[in-house]
């Protein structure tokens, strides 16, 4: 980590004393209270509890899971402006296995899930003595601090992190060797907002549901009430009746039979579950952490499967509403950090791609009636076809056909230039053929010769 030690050391003390940490509304630590002094009485909610809501797991373990099974490509830019997939020994390693500890696919997990969590992801990069990127860490964001100097240049103070290397608290590193994937950045250009800023009443609202139910469960399913008597009673009689209720029929002893004399009647105070409508409350918190994540809640076993659609049309709204701005801008902050928008030993430009084939999988009767239609319409090659279902190529293959009786736009232009709806004209009649003048000697005397006798007889 020498080189990383260095850098942090120079923008240590080129920023030392001029930095202002940037302001943490909205951020981390994320604790709301829905009244003054809530957190006395444990009410308020964080980022920590309510990650134990259903709802909250089920979406951040959804995106992260998804995303972080795409494989990372590296494309290329070729004369035709086509990208295509490519190697390098600069960046494909660090793409494979991005450091030491994790696979590709735990990286990308870490790096959303922090994003969701906390609405900020911080990539910590290394760099070897050539100045190349070879191993990126996903950082705790609780231990990075944002900082802004007068001239507007933006530093990390990070704090101690063994896996990453960072051995001492309180290092502070230029923007240059920090990725960072920010989202809905509504209070600060540096700040992120998790959608549990939006949705984490709902959920501990569930969660509060739910330790009721607990309780109530645990008591036997036995509600609280009062013991009424139908006149007066002293306060000593009534402390008296009250200890041996709660010596005998609560708790673990809750549900034996009590006898009660002189007019003694139990009521229970509790509302039942109808009454309360919890079954539609807990929907309801469900629902409304689905709609801050841009989750379908079909995709979390809330709600019903929209009818008439397919696998693949579902798939594909999941992956427009939910995905596919996660997917880009992680897409974008690793050109940016890798410095793959700069053209490299005369290549050209370069960037990463998340391979959405496994995401955007659809079910096999519409996958074949796409790849019929793409060779059909002469898109695709049959062995391109083949090789989108995993199959190996065949001779011949790698050719796109096109029917015989098909014509090219030129072809057809230079027909329509003869108008050949206009009705034909009448074609004049041939000339009469001229006589020959190959006549041999002969044949002009026979000729006169019988000229000659006609006159002859005549006379």
């Amino acid at each position: 980590m020498s080189v990383f030690s260095a850098m942090a050391n120079g923008a240590r003390q080129k920023a030392a004393g001029t930095l202002q940490s940037v302001p943490n509304r909205g951020w981390y630590p994320l604790i709301r209270e829905p009244f003054t002094g809530a957190w006395q009485r444990n009410i308020e909610w964080s980022v920590d509890t309510v990650i134990a809501f259903h709802a909250v797991y089920a979406c951040i373990t959804l995106i992260s899971a998804d995303i972080g099974k795409l494989r990372t490509k590296l494309v290329e830019i070729d004369a035709d402006g086509i990208w295509k997939e490519t190697d390098s020994a600069a960046y494909s390693p660090v793409l494979r296995k991005p450091n030491r500890f994790q696979n590709h696919i735990q990286f990308k997990e870490q790096w959303i899930t922090s994003k969701l969590m906390r609405g900020n992801a911080y990539v910590l990069k290394e760099r070897d003595l050539r100045g190349v990127v070879i191993r990126e860490y996903v950082l705790d964001p609780n231990r990075v601090q944002p900082l802004v100097s007068p001239d507007g240049s933006v530093f990390y103070q990070l704090g101690g992190d063994y896996l990453s290397g960072v051995v001492e608290g309180g290092v502070t590193v230029p923007a240059s060797e920090i990725i960072h994937d920010r989202m809905n950045c509504i209070f600060h250009p540096l700040v992120g907002t998790s959608p549990l800023f939006a949705c984490g009443l709902a959920a501990s609202q569930g969660l509060k549901m739910q330790e009721d139910s607990t309780r109530f469960f645990t008591n036997g399913s036995s509600p609280g009430g009062i013991l009424t008597a139908p006149g007066p009673i002293s306060d000593e009689t009534a402390e008296r009746l009250k200890a041996h209720w709660d010596a005998n029929y609560t708790g673990e002893k809750a549900g034996k039979v009590a006898v009660l004399g002189d007019g003694l009647e139990f009521k229970p105070m509790r509302m039942t579950a109808v009454e309360a409508q919890m079954i539609e409350q807990l929907k309801w918190t469900a629902e409304v952490v689905c709609s801050c994540f841009h989750v379908p809640p079909f995709k979390i076993g809330h709600g019903q499967l929209p009818t008439g659609q397919k696998v693949g049309e579902m798939n594909q709204i999941y992956y427009a509403d939910c995905l596919q701005s996660l997917i880009e801008s992680m897409e974008l902050c690793q050109d940016e950090g890798l410095g793959l928008d700069v053209r490299v030993d005369g290549r050209g430009r370069m960037g990463t791609e998340l391979d959405l084939d496994g995401l955007l999988r659809m079910d096999p009767s519409s996958q074949a009636d796409i790849l019929v239609k793409r060779v059909g319409g002469s898109i695709d090659t049959p062995n391109e076809a083949r090789k989108t279902l995993n199959r190996g190529p065949l001779k011949g293959g790698d050719t796109v056909y096109m029917q015989q009786q098909n014509y090219s736009l030129a072809a057809l232009a230079e027909r329509d230039k003869s108008n050949p709806l206009a009705a034909p004209a009448t074609a004049p009649a041939p000339p009469a053929p001229a006589p020959s003048e190959d006549v041999s000697a002969q044949e002009a005397r026979d000729f006169l010769d019988y000229i000659q006798k006609e006159l002859t007889h005549a006379a």
